[in-house]
């Protein structure tokens, strides 16, 4: 084979060209108030209204983008981690609204105070004046209210005065949760975050993934017992989907290999188990859902049998391939990895860039075509983003310090 693509100036070259433009895009997506979604032609609806999730997703990307050196980005960040600490944060209660106080949308879920502490942590990095207050408030939540340390791993979901507690514990937000941590060991210099990163590493993948077939089981009760028919009246959720959601699994392969990486450099203890994990949860993916139904493109969601169910094709889903794919490469070397990374990359510039609109189109339909069945319009940076970013980065440190050195 050729020389790869992670050594190639000219796809280093592409993925920059790329990046800005999915930058320039985001930009109207402020508010007075944070960040909203875009519409597909990159307008903000009359109705628009900020929210948290979008706004720390944006926060952390304009940081990564300031960090690069992209002029026009630092005020942006700015401005979401000023929204983050005002109308977007409880004051009375703690924690974060997923509006501004006295819209809807009151509860406190660990995957949104996740993103906060990811945007608080990258903001640090890019000198924001205010982001050191706004990353203490965001640890002091997670450690308070949502880490468990007898289970290892995060709660879900509390009402607006942390009074009531969700009968449910996801996988998701614990992924990205474990994201989020690798950020904090970062930017804190606490290896805690580490071994916290580590004990839901070992519940969630370690534990139930690799004892059935790398399947990443995403629903749980609150004592961890599967839900395996969670949502099955619900499959297009999207956030807890019914059945088994194969960009999960990409995801978390590539977060275990920056687990590892990061253990090895604060020279912690590394079991194989990371590599071995990431491998399969890669290799059951693409094996699963790739061309799972004849055409080409990563399906949504698969069954318990490994069958498509919801064959809609998901922008993230192909971003976060991509990215894993990028880090096996890199990882292992293996060739196998840099012709599935070529793979996505192609099927992204094909099926998914916009160049009619700007951004990616955010969802395909199961013939590949512009589809709103489970995302409407172009809300998220931050998949697309780290897709571009990563490959020419190493596996650790975290983004926003690797882009700091």
């Amino acid at each position: 084979m050729t020389r790869s693509w992670l050594d190639s100036p000219a796809h280093h070259a592409w993925l920059t060209t790329e990046a800005l433009r999915l930058l320039d895009f985001a930009k109207a997506a402020r508010l007075p108030q944070g960040f909203g979604n875009l519409d597909d032609d990159g307008r903000l609806p009359r109705c628009a209204l900020a929210e948290t999730l979008n706004t720390a997703r944006m926060t952390h990307s304009f940081a990564l983008a300031h960090l690069q050196g992209v002029p026009g980005c630092l005020h942006l960040v700015e401005h979401g981690v000023a929204a983050l600490h005002g109308p977007l944060r409880d004051a009375e209660y703690g924690g974060w609204f997923t509006h501004p106080e006295g819209q809807s949308g009151s509860d406190k879920a660990a995957y949104l105070h996740a993103f906060v502490a990811l945007s608080a942590s990258s903001a640090v990095v890019a000198g924001v004046a205010a982001a050191p207050a706004l990353l203490e408030q965001a640890i002091e939540v997670i450690e308070t209210r949502f880490w468990c340390e007898a289970q290892g791993a995060l709660r879900e979901s509390f009402s607006r005065d942390w009074q009531q507690a969700e009968a449910y514990r996801g996988a998701n937000s614990n992924m990205h949760g474990v994201e989020a941590f690798l950020a904090l060991a970062d930017v804190t210099g606490d290896a805690l975050w580490l071994d916290r990163a580590l004990r839901i590493v070992e519940r969630l993948i370690l534990g139930q993934a690799a004892s059935d077939g790398f399947r990443v089981t995403e629903h749980f009760d609150p004592g961890w017992q599967a839900l395996p028919d969670y949502n099955r009246d619900n499959p297009t959720d999207g956030f807890r989907p019914y059945g088994t959601t194969p960009g999960h699994a990409f995801e978390w392969a590539r977060l275990l290999l920056h687990l590892e990486a990061a253990r090895m450099r604060a020279d912690l203890p590394v079991s194989k188990a990371l590599l071995n994990a990431a491998q399969g949860l890669f290799d059951s993916a693409c094996r699963n859902a790739w061309h799972a139904d004849g055409a080409p493109g990563l399906v949504y969601t698969l069954d318990w049998r490994d069958r498509p169910l919801v064959r809609e094709r998901l922008h993230w889903v192909h971003a976060e391939a991509a990215a894993t794919a990028a880090a096996l490469l890199r990882r292992t070397g293996e060739p196998h990895y840099e012709q599935w990374y070529r793979c996505f990359w192609d099927f992204i510039a094909t099926h998914f860039i916009d160049r009619v609109h700007g951004s990616w189109h955010h969802e395909l339909d199961p013939t590949n075509q512009p589809s709103a069945r489970i995302w409407g319009g172009k809300p998220d940076l931050y998949h697309a983003l780290q897709a571009l970013l990563l490959p020419r980065l190493p596996l650790a440190p975290s983004l926003a310090t690797a882009l700091a050195l």
